[in-house]
């Protein structure tokens, strides 16, 4: 058979006949394993190609990305504690961590309702000090302290997050008692005070008449210098509990006023309408300065000593107004404690004049208008002959040294450290018992052991001690 004529392999597809043209019935189909089923009208085109080869495949990756989201929700919502647990420490410690959105938001939620609550309902005004170097880690346990937040931890997030760093610039801040972390941080950068201030000298042998006085010339400042007297002279409770070394008998009596615990030194004053210095916050300055200086170590005097830190402080005060010179404090010092030893001088009156001119100036104060004091004159000469008048009110009593013996009752005025170091250890090896000023612009004097050799200083200075 021939090829034409015969059957080959694929003549076991039948064809129907043809209607003459060539053409094929419409009912007709192929069958065979070439052949197309009923469903091949959707899969190829009228050329006999297979269609919709490049949209399957766009299909295909849309279902793969699909995949991915439904893969990373469940990620998030069943493994996000785990998630959590191992993200968190390190990008609470890694700023740049937190720049990634989802890593900040596991912080975030990790922190809960610590990052929108306020470490209070008290709306009071905190006035916060940012020192040059500080950081946010420097300022949280600060902050803290100061009640300004309540979660370190929240204010450290927000300070990364909002870069604090960088901004932070030294200065006081108005902040705010009731302010969340976001509030504080932004208060860090945009409440800044302008501090405006101005310089009080107050020098050593100035009594809290005098420093009144002072401040009764100032102007320019919130210091009320009636408040000042008062609390200087009958310090509050409040105040006391605050200085808790004022309460021991030692070293201040109960009752006493804070003469002689006011430092001399030079205080700056804030004059701002945001945050004036008030009478109290000064004397609370110059109880500051006076323990800083003093120390706990010389406020605990040796049994030895044979006087109290208050008695000390007493002595201190007359050396403070009968010395010139430095190096003649612990000789002064040491005249007056030999004039304390019975053995060595046996009235036991310290004769001492500033304690004549401290009792006369209480008693002129005392006639005068309060307002009228900064023209005072105080520790001025007193004529020849001058006595103090008879009898004196109970309080001033004791100060009369030349009718009262030992110290007084208390100090006279504010010494200096070096009065306050000759008072602890007076130099009582010379034995002298009598001193007085030479006058002769050295601001020195000439000591002596016995009446004889003081009856010849004086003959030759003209003034006796």
């Amino acid at each position: 058979m021939s090829i034409r004529g015969g059957r080959g392999p694929r003549d076991d597809i039948a064809l129907p006949p043809s209607d003459g043209g060539g053409r094929r019935p419409s009912g007709y189909r192929r069958t065979g394993r070439y052949g197309r089923g009923p469903g091949d009208q959707r899969r190829y085109d009228q050329y006999g190609e297979r269609r919709g080869g490049l949209r399957g495949l766009a299909g295909f990756v849309v279902f793969l990305l699909v995949l991915a989201v439904l893969v990373m929700v469940a990620l998030f919502t069943i493994a996000r504690p785990i998630a959590r647990l191992a993200i968190v420490p390190f990008a609470e410690n890694n700023a740049a961590a937190l720049r990634i959105g989802f890593v900040a938001d596991l912080v975030r939620e990790d922190i809960g309702a610590a990052l929108t609550q306020p470490a209070s309902n008290d709306a009071s005004q905190v006035e916060f000090t940012v020192e040059s170097g500080d950081t946010p880690v420097t300022l949280a346990p600060r902050l803290a302290a100061a009640g300004i937040i309540d979660s370190e931890r929240a204010f450290l997030f927000q300070a990364r997050v909002d870069e604090l760093g960088a901004k932070l610039t030294a200065g006081q801040y108005a902040l705010a008692l009731n302010m969340t972390p976001a509030e504080v941080v932004e208060g860090l950068v945009k409440n800044r005070i302008v501090v405006e201030a101005r310089n009080i000298t107050f020098r050593e042998g100035l009594r809290i008449e005098q420093m009144t006085a002072k401040l009764q010339n100032e102007q320019g400042t919130a210091i009320d210098a009636q408040a000042f007297y008062d609390l200087a002279m009958k310090p509050s409770d409040e105040l006391l509990a605050d200085y808790p070394w004022l309460l021991d008998p030692n070293v201040r009596p109960k009752g006493a006023s804070l003469e002689g615990f006011l430092y001399p030194a030079t205080y700056s004053i804030r004059t701002d309408a945001a945050a004036p210095t008030s009478a109290e916050d000064l004397i609370r300055m110059m109880l500051d300065a006076f323990y800083q200086r003093v120390g706990p170590d010389r406020l605990a005097v040796a049994k030895e000593r044979g006087l109290t830190f208050a008695e000390v402080l007493v002595l201190a005060s007359i050396v403070e107004r009968e010395a010139v010179v430095d190096e003649e404090r612990p000789l002064i010092a040491g005249v007056y404690q030999n004039r304390l030893n019975p053995k060595k001088w046996p009235t036991g009156l310290l004769q001492s004049d500033p304690t004549i001119f401290y009792v006369h100036d209480t008693l002129a104060l005392a006639d005068m208008k309060f307002t009228d004091w900064p023209k005072y004159v105080f520790w001025d000469a007193l004529p020849d002959g001058y006595k103090l008048p008879k009898p004196l009110p109970a309080d001033l009593a004791g100060y009369n040294t030349y009718t009262h013996p030992g110290l007084p009752p208390g100090p006279i005025c504010s010494p200096a450290l070096g009065s306050i170091d000759a008072a602890l250890n007076p130099n009582t090896k010379t034995g002298y018992l009598f001193f007085i000023a030479k006058g002769d612009g050295s601001g020195t004097s000439a000591f002596a052991k016995t009446k004889a050799e003081h009856d010849k200083n004086v003959a030759k200075y003209g003034k006796k001690h």
